[in-house]
């Protein structure tokens, strides 16, 4: 997608020009992963034409692998964010109808030859939210990924603006989350996707105060209905204000429920992509690290790096990361 962000905190009201960056849950997922040195290919479709281009040409710059991207439709998706602060919120305007990908039919990509040399799937559910037709690739995708023993994994990603065309998440999730093998998360998605969710828990009640523990329910029924799911991941954000969270996670595996330390982020740069940097990092620890609570660890310091970066991508490095693990959240200038 094209991001145009006002600049600043200015209001959409009051904006007279717009910042433009690329961004998008997988795209951002896929950057995260090839700045950490693994090897990603982005799949999606673009129109032919130059803001397309562009799109391309800044993910290839950040070494995302694009040769099974195919061109047509009428355009690319947009969105307007306005940054919120203090006690106001953010705010996200989408702009998605008739894209490229919103368009896009069962059969225009060849998923047996895009997963010919690939050893993970990931998809959020921000795709099926987009269309039917967009929804069926992506069952389509994860069916022949379930095949030819390629990972699946998903980011559940409830954007309630986004289910236009006449079905809820509840109808269309369950089909395509039942071939995933690691699921994610955030405080809400489980709920607001399946209806599942920690007795006596309130989002909007939390303030920064929110309990791991409580969400161990959640992960064994998740796990009850999935059964293909072997891990159970959920971010855990509580949100002081708009520029001050604490940041969190757990993981479940094994029946066992692994909980991360919390980051206490006081001056929020940009949290547009958290969880998809979470995600990139999860998938990076679970390709790297024999330890489920270094992988954990290795996410949530990830995505708590995040949001001191401007944009949707994650731009950090393993080195950075590792450090953040070791205790040194310093900022002290390096030279």
């Amino acid at each position: 997608m094209l991001r145009l962000a006002t600049p600043g905190y200015l209001r959409f009201s009051q904006a007279h020009e717009y910042s433009a960056v690329f961004g998008g849950g997988e795209a951002n997922v896929a950057v995260s992963l090839a700045n950490y040195g693994i090897d990603t290919e982005f799949v999606t479709r673009l129109p032919l034409n130059d803001i397309a281009d562009a799109c391309i040409m800044n993910l290839r710059s950040h070494n995302v692998g694009v040769k099974h991207i195919i061109r047509g439709g009428e355009r690319q998706g947009i969105y307007f964010l306005e940054t919120g602060a203090v006690a106001r919120s953010s705010k996200v305007v989408y702009d998605r109808a008739h894209s490229s990908i919103a368009t896009i039919e069962k059969g225009m990509l060849d998923w047996e030859a895009i997963f010919a040399d690939a050893g993970w799937f990931h998809w959020t559910g921000i795709t099926p939210a987009l269309s039917q037709s967009a929804a069926d690739v992506c069952l389509e995708a994860i069916q022949t990924a379930n095949r030819l023993g390629v990972i699946v994994s998903c980011d559940l990603n409830y954007r309630k603006n986004l289910w236009k065309y006449g079905k809820h998440a509840s109808e269309v999730m369950p089909a395509l989350v039942e071939g995933c093998d690691i699921v994610l998360g955030n405080e809400e998605d489980c709920e607001k996707v399946f209806g599942i969710k920690p007795e006596g828990f309130n989002v909007a009640t939390t303030g920064g105060d929110v309990d791991a523990a409580m969400f161990e329910s959640v992960c064994k029924q998740m796990t009850v209905r999935f059964p293909r799911a072997k891990k159970i991941v959920i971010t855990l954000r509580g949100a002081i204000n708009a520029n001050h969270n604490t940041w969190g996670g757990v993981l479940y595996s094994d029946g066992k429920l692994l909980q991360s330390k919390r980051y206490d982020i006081t001056h929020i740069v940009d949290r547009v992509g958290g969880g998809d940097s979470f995600m990139g990092g999860l998938i990076y620890g679970l390709l790297t690290y024999p330890d489920y609570q270094k992988v954990l660890d290795f996410a949530v310091a990830a995505s708590c790096l995040k949001h001191t970066v401007y944009g949707d991508f994650n731009l950090v490095t393993v080195a950075e990361v590792e450090n953040l693990l070791k205790g040194d959240g310093s900022g002290r200038v390096l030279r």
